[in-house]
């Protein structure tokens, strides 16, 4: 097990209509989407190891597990901040904690974690995160 920083990234997103369910705010589906997309984000931007970095060694991350705890809903157009930080990292996993706070009056909106596994893109099976990619996500 390695002991990670825990350092926290933040990157703005907004609700688009599309995301927008029949009780118009944000549906539910979507909250995960954010994390993904903010973590691809942070994995250039404050990682310096971009998604390709992964693609072009053969390899890409799976979510294995993901828990989410709905505060209080978006809506269409409105502005939030995803919030992550890596929590542990064991093995091939790394446990990945988030906040969906809304922009107007800082309230949260969404709390979870995700534990995403780094897979073989040649055979989907797990492979262990390799040191130099542990050393940049330590922080």
């Amino acid at each position: 097990m390695i002991s990670p920083g825990k350092t926290r990234f933040t990157s703005a997103m907004q609700v688009r209509p599309d995301d927008i369910d029949m009780f118009r705010h944000v549906h539910s589906s979507k909250y995960l989407d954010y994390v993904l997309a903010a973590r691809f984000d942070q994995m250039e931007r404050c990682y310096g190891m971009p998604m390709q970095a992964f693609l072009d060694r053969g390899l890409g991350w799976v979510v294995k597990v993901s828990h989410f705890e709905y505060k209080r809903p978006i809506g269409l157009a409105e502005k939030f901040n995803v919030t992550t930080w890596i929590e542990d990292i064991r093995g091939s996993d790394v446990e990945v904690r988030f906040e969906i706070i809304k922009a107007e009056g800082n309230r949260p909106a969404c709390l979870g974690w995700c534990v995403c596994t780094l897979v073989s893109l040649e055979t989907g099976r797990p492979e262990v995160i390799p040191a130099d990619v542990i050393e940049k996500y330590a922080i």
